[in-house]
Parts: structure tokens; C-alpha cells; sequence
């Protein structure tokens, strides 16, 4: 197509020079405003993005914002490298992976009255603008620290010296200590330090001491100092929550009250650790004639938005954290424990304020309206998965015995309408195990194995979904502005990796854009067979992140139009932004929605993003070197696992029995020189045909727990395959272990010449 197929639509070169020339945010809609493209001819301009995009020229960052290649994205971390004569900041990228030159970026005055200005040093979470080609300016969000001076490593004494090693993966790096500088470290504790600069070369010096690194508890504050993610509370934060009194019935004065839902039976299903309940489900048939086989539903959500107001210190703290987080040995929360734990926490048995979602599905499991109050509620039992479950199949204890017909009954009922509508629906559901790390009395790991999934844990899960459905219909319906979860389809680029992948496998998925049913179709096709585990982590590997945004951009995965987080207000911050825009929407009392916070939503959106992420990462490290330490003592022993991964210098395994991942070097396979097959996922051999592919079937041998970076290192004793190669015409499977014994007269060393059969 060129552009004389789109007479009334603008050139590729003036888009390109809009877009390269103009300041903040450019998508398809500011295009369109700007040259005045309307109706039917958006598709003409879609189009030409997509060729624009396709030949490199432009590219798609966050919520389909277009910018030129190697544009920065809007919400960067920075580093302060210089100031310049008028005393500005001047920064770079903490991450640059081009080979180009980084870009300088004009840090502006802090719009916070009386915040410090940042330093040369100082790693930045900035908002970052595009000024005009290549020029940029950024707006500090919240200032992270030192930067690519300071790090974590494990301080160790050898000969009475002092060292500290680096426990980044990506930065093996060991500094010389000098014992004025040790702060009274001792051999083996996690410390942060800073390089420092003298005459005779870097050195370290050691600025706090985390805690012994063979302690386990050690793990989870590594997880949280490296990832930042602040862990005491601001003294007015807990202040305020500890002085907050339970919510009334009445909202104000001269409003309405509350709706009284303490005589439904309400009741918490959670996991048997579960320390605070956000919510509380109810099911019933609808009594309506119009509606035959049809259900209604109360979801209680608790209600934050009463206890955290706009601007108040809990919302600055909660807005800060985005998301609690969870680790093997603790939780770190987003809300003091005074709130998470206490008065918003949906105990049984006590009153407590809440958001009820009252919805009304047909047979098909389609809602068809919905309502939102405040409430009260008293929660009738706490209950957990696994006794749900029981009851459920017929084994009722002394708690569930009066509850498994009048509630428990109907809540499986109500779950069996909606999953049929999940399965209608065409629901991407990745079928890969989850790890559940089980600690000890001496806080050491006891055990690790796959969580079970049961029809109980599906069943708060389809609540929930249709719960957080429901809100973002009706706020959409009310024109309240509010945070939608959005799941994009995977990118084109993905999208064609995974294309080749799969027909390589034997599996169709048709050529441009895919539907979620095609990718679920997929891994019910591959349900039964050995290559379930291979096709679930490539497709899941193809999915793009969700992230928070006000624009309705819909959600891939669960293949819904519209979709927002309305069910756990304690641990994300996204959630209290619905609840305040509900309560606008329904006029119900104070902790609405506030002005200044509807127009800071893409703000809002994005920094909440990033903290989440933060927190994955935070719960990935730490469960990494869990692991570790847990492997540390099976060091020489032997494994049998699936190849999740490959690359140019080796390929991941995954251990069956326990789910922990390791890398096997390129370095220790049999002899021969390996090339890496993106497309076909695999490390073949030159000369002997030997390969290694993704989703294979391998046997391993432990050599190295690293519990500094949570790595673990494998060597292969058997599995791979031989295939047709240049340099091996044989095409005859074989194992590894068959190999090193066929080459064994051949001798050792990656550089000799292999003998042919």
C-alpha cells in the first residue's frame, strides 16, 4: 500500500514528522485531530501506522502510543550524572541497551514544595517528556536512592581482609574493604555498600548490615532493599490508623445510611495462611420468572475508600507502595496492620464497612445488572479453600456441616453458570504449575511443591472477575472516570515468533491478529500430550503486561471489552481508585473521588504499573534464593526436568519435583560448537547434530546453589536429541549420555574434530 492509496490522509513523511516533533504523548488520536482524519478514514490511518510500525520507522510503546524508534518511554528510571551551570540536573537512562550514544535528559524543579533536589548520584523514578527529536525533560516522581554507586553484596573476611561480592547476577563483582570502612560487619552478613574512589583503585565501604546470609529471613529484606520498597510506615500514616474508628451505619449527616447486609451469610474463602479477608461472597438463585436458571450475587469488597482519603497520609503511603507484598516469611503491606488486619479485615463475626456489589447473571452467566452500596456486613464463617472444597465433595467438618447446603450449595451452583461462560467466552488459561514454598518452624524450607488448584480456588476467582466486570461497566455506563486493567494482545513481533514456534511443533495459528480463543484452542489441542508444558510457556511467553490505565483498551487474556480491579482494595492501590469512583457514582458518602486525582489518573495508572512489577520482582528474587538454599543441600544430586528456555549461551531447566529453574552452560555440553535457533527454539550442534530444545525432556546433575544470587547451575547427563546437520548427516535420536560415550575415544576439548559413524 502507498500513500496514493489514502488520497485525503496525510504521508507517511508528515506523520513521522509529527510525531518526531511533538511534545508528550502521540497516538492515533492526536494524528487524527491533527490532520483531521474522521469516520471512515481512521482505518486508512490505522493502516498506514501498522505499515509505519512494520517497517521499523515507528514504534508502539505503553497504551498505543507511538513514538520514533529508541524514543524513551514516559515513565523512566534515571540517573543524575552532572549538574549543569544553572544548577540543573542533568541525567541519563539507568538502563541503556543500544549501542547509540545515551540521551541526555534535562531534569526540571521539583513541583513538591520543600523536596530536596536530587544530586549528582542519585537514581530518580522521573515522568519523562519528549521535548522535540531527540531532546527530552523529565519531572522527578520520587527519588530512589543512590545510584549506580551503591549495591548489595555478601561481606566475607579471607586472611584477615575484608571483601565485599556483589549479589546482582549482572554484576559479579567483588570490591577490597578496608576495616575502618567494615561498620561492623561480619563474615557472611548482607550489607549494602558504596564504591569509593582513591588512589589505588575502587573499594567499598559498608554503609548497613541486612543480616546473616545463611538466615533465612535475610532473603526477603534482600528482595526489599534491592527492590526499594519501603517497609516502615510514616509515623502520621500509623497515627491515623491507629486512631480510625469503625465505620458507622449512618454515612453523614443528612445522607443516607449504609445498607444493613448483616443478616445474609456472607462468608470468606481464603488460603489457610490468609491473614486479612477483603472479601466475602453470597449466592442465590434469582427468584425473577424472566430469568430461569439465573443467579444473584453479593460480592463485599472491604471498604478502604472510608479509611483512606484523597491526599490523607495512609493514601500518600498506600499510593506509594501500590501493592503489598508477599513473601514466603512475611508481608510486607500496603496499609498498617491497624487497618489490614483490623478494621478492614472482613472478619466472621464482627461488624465491618463494605462495598457490596449486588449482581444479577442469566443461565449463560452474562450479567445483566448490576448496583453498588456501602454496607455493613457481618462475615458468617471464615473459611478456607480446601474446606470449602471438602464440604463440597461431601466431607463437612463441625464449620461447614451447617453452611454446605444454604451456602456453600449455591456458590458452586452460581461458579458452574460462570465458568460456562468463561469456556463461551474463550478465557486464555496458561496451564503451568505454581510453586508453594513451605517454611519450617526454623523458618528453613520444609518442602516445595505445586499449589493445588481446586474447583474452590476457580470459584472466588470467577466472583472476583465478575465482580471487577460489573464496575467497570457501570462506571463506564456513568461516564466516571476511574483505572481500567488493560491486557494487550501480544505484539505482531511476538505474535509471528510464536507463529513459527508453534507450526514448528505442528500446531496452525493463522496468520495477523489472533483472538483469545485461537491461543486457547492451541492448549486444549495440546492438553494430553507431552508438548502441554512447551506450549503453555511459549504462548504465555508471548503475552504482553497488564497494566493500569483510564483508557479503555480491553483485556486480552480474559477476553473481556472492559475490565478493572475493584476486589482488593487492602493490597492494591488501583482498587481504592475504583472504590472512590463508585462512590461518586452512587453519591454515597464522603471518600469520593477527588478532581485533582481524575485528572492525575494516567499518572496514577503508571506509577501503580511500575510498583506492581516492582513487587513481582521483589517476590521473584526472594523466592529465587529460597530456593536456592533449598538446593544447596542436594548439591551432586541428580534431576529430572524440561528444558523452559534457551539461549546462545545455554538453556534453562526446570526441575519436576520441586519447580526450581537453573541454568545449564553452554560451556558444559558435550564437546562440539552450538548455535542457537531462535525460531525453533534449540541449541543444535555444529558437527554432531546434538540438540537441546525447549519443552525436552532432560536429566540433571546439581553442581552450584548460589544462595548470594539465588542461581542454580546444572550439568546434563541425559536428554536432547541428534538431528541433521552440515556437519553430521545422521538424523538417529540419541541421549547425551549415548553421545559422550560414542566421542569418548574422540577425547575432551570444544575444539577437536568430532569422528564420524
Amino acid at each position: 500500500m502507498t500513500d496514493r492509496d489514502h488520497p485525503s490522509l496525510p504521508s507517511k513523511a508528515q506523520i513521522l514528522e509529527f510525531v518526531k516533533e511533538t511534545p508528550g504523548n502521540v497516538g492515533k488520536r492526536e494524528i487524527a485531530r491533527e490532520f483531521g482524519i474522521k469516520g471512515a478514514a481512521r482505518q486508512g490511518l490505522k493502516q498506514i501506522l501498522i505499515e509505519l510500525q512494520d517497517d521499523g520507522l515507528l514504534e508502539r510503546g505503553r497504551k498505543r502510543r507511538l513514538r520514533p524508534p529508541g524514543a524513551l518511554p514516559p515513565v523512566l528510571i534515571i540517573d543524575v550524572v552532572s549538574i549543569d551551570s544553572d544548577g540543573d540536573p542533568l541525567c541519563t537512562p539507568a538502563r541503556w541497551d543500544s549501542e547509540d550514544a545515551r540521551p541526555v535528559i534535562h531534569l526540571t524543579a521539583n513541583s513538591k514544595r520543600g523536596a530536596a533536589a536530587p544530586g549528582k548520584g542519585d537514581r530518580i523514578l522521573a515522568r519523562v517528556k519528549r521535548v522535540s527529536g531527540g531532546q527530552y525533560e523529565a519531572e522527578a516522581i520520587r527519588v530512589l536512592g543512590a545510584g549506580s554507586d551503591a549495591f548489595m553484596g555478601v561481606y566475607e573476611i579471607h586472611d584477615d581482609a575484608g571483601s565485599v561480592s556483589s549479589i546482582d547476577r549482572k554484576r559479579r563483582t567483588t570490591y577490597p574493604v578496608e576495616k575502618r570502612d567494615d561498620g561492623g560487619a561480619a563474615n557472611g552478613d548482607v550489607v549494602e555498600a558504596e564504591i569509593v574512589r582513591g588512589r589505588h583503585g575502587r573499594r567499598a565501604r559498608v554503609t548497613t548490615i541486612i543480616g546473616p546470609i545463611d538466615a533465612p529471613s535475610t532473603f526477603s529484606l534482600i528482595a526489599l532493599k534491592s527492590r526499594e520498597i519501603p517497609v516502615e510506615f510514616p509515623a502520621d500514616a500509623l497515627m491515623q490508623a491507629e486512631n480510625s474508628k469503625p465505620a458507622p451505619l449512618a454515612l453523614r449527616e443528612k445522607d443516607k445510611r449504609r445498607a444493613d447486609l448483616r443478616d445474609i451469610p456472607l462468608v470468606t474463602i481464603d488460603g489457610a495462611d490468609a491473614r486479612d479477608f477483603d472479601d466475602a461472597v453470597f449466592a442465590t438463585p434469582d427468584d425473577d420468572p424472566k430469568n430461569p436458571g439465573g443467579w444473584r450475587l453479593i460480592i463485599a469488597i472491604a471498604d478502604v475508600s472510608w479509611y483512606v482519603r484523597p491526599s490523607d497520609a495512609l493514601d500518600i503511603s498506600a499510593k506509594e507502595r501500590g501493592t503489598s507484598v508477599y513473601f514466603p516469611d512475611r508481608v510486607t503491606p500496603m496499609l498498617p496492620e491497624a487497618l489490614s488486619n483490623d478494621l478492614c479485615s472482613l472478619r466472621p463475626n464482627e461488624d465491618r464497612a463494605c462495598v457490596a456489589a449486588h449482581i444479577w447473571i442469566d443461565q449463560n452467566g452474562t450479567i445483566l445488572r448490576s448496583t453498588f452500596e456501602r454496607a455493613l456486613m457481618r462475615s458468617t464463617a471464615r473459611l478456607t479453600y480446601e474446606q470449602v472444597q471438602s464440604a463440597h465433595d461431601g466431607a463437612t467438618d463441625d464449620l461447614t456441616a451447617p453452611l454446605a447446603t444454604p451456602v456453600i450449595a449455591p456458590l458452586y451452583g452460581a461458579y458452574a453458570t460462570l465458568e460456562a461462560g468463561r469456556v463461551k467466552r474463550g478465557t486464555l488459561e496458561i496451564n503451568l504449575p505454581e510453586l508453594q514454598i513451605h517454611l519450617g518452624e526454623d523458618g528453613h524450607i520444609g518442602r516445595i511443591e505445586p499449589r493445588p488448584r481446586l474447583d474452590s480456588h476457580r470459584l472466588i476467582e470467577e466472583f472476583m472477575i465478575t465482580a471487577n466486570v460489573a464496575a467497570a461497566k457501570t462506571l463506564a455506563a456513568k461516564n466516571i472516570p476511574f483505572l481500567y486493567r488493560v491486557h494487550e494482545p501480544p505484539s505482531l513481533e511476538k505474535l509471528e515468533a510464536l507463529r513459527e514456534s508453534l507450526t514448528g511443533l505442528g500446531y496452525k495459528l493463522a496468520k495477523g491478529a489472533v483472538k483469545t480463543s485461537d491461543l486457547t484452542g492451541i492448549i486444549r489441542q495440546a492438553a494430553e500430550k507431552d508438548q502441554s508444558r512447551l506450549v503453555n510457556t511459549l504462548i504465555l511467553r508471548s503475552q504482553s503486561k497488564a497494566v493500569y490505565t483510564p483508557e479503555l483498551e480491553g483485556h486480552f487474556g480474559l477476553a473481556l471489552s472492559q475490565y478493572c480491579h475493584f476486589t482488593s482494595p487492602i493490597r492494591r492501590y488501583p482498587d481504592i481508585i475504583v472504590h472512590r469512583a463508585l462512590v461518586d457514582a452512587f453519591r454515597q458518602g464522603p471518600g469520593g473521588l477527588t478532581p485533582e486525582e481524575a485528572d492525575a489518573l494516567e499518572d496514577i495508572g503508571d506509577q501503580t504499573s511500575i510498583t506492581e512489577r516492582r513487587a513481582e520482582a521483589a517476590e521473584r528474587d526472594a523466592k529465587d534464593r529460597y530456593i536456592a538454599a533449598f538446593m544447596a543441600e542436594h548439591v551432586g544430586a541428580t534431576f529430572h526436568g524440561h528444558i523452559n528456555g534457551v539461549a546462545r549461551f545455554g538453556f534453562f531447566v526446570t526441575l519436576d519435583d520441586t519447580g526450581a529453574d537453573g541454568l545449564v552452560p553452554v560451556s558444559t555440553l558435550p564437546w562440539d560448537r552450538y548455535f542457537h535457533e531462535e525460531t525453533a527454539n534449540r541449541l543444535v550442534g555444529q558437527q554432531t547434530g546434538n540438540a537441546y530444545t525447549m519443552g525436552g525432556a532432560v536429566k540433571v546433575k546439581l553442581t552450584e546453589a548460589n544462595v548470594h544470587t539465588g542461581g542454580l547451575i546444572f550439568h546434563v547427563l541425559e536428554g536432547g536429541e541428534t538431528i541433521k546437520t552440515t556437519g553430521n548427516r545422521t538424523s538417529k535420536r540419541q541421549t547425551s549420555k549415548s553421545f559422550r560415550q560414542n566421542i569418548k575415544k574422540g577425547g575432551k576439548g570444544r575444539n577437536k574434530k568430532v569422528p564420524q559413524k
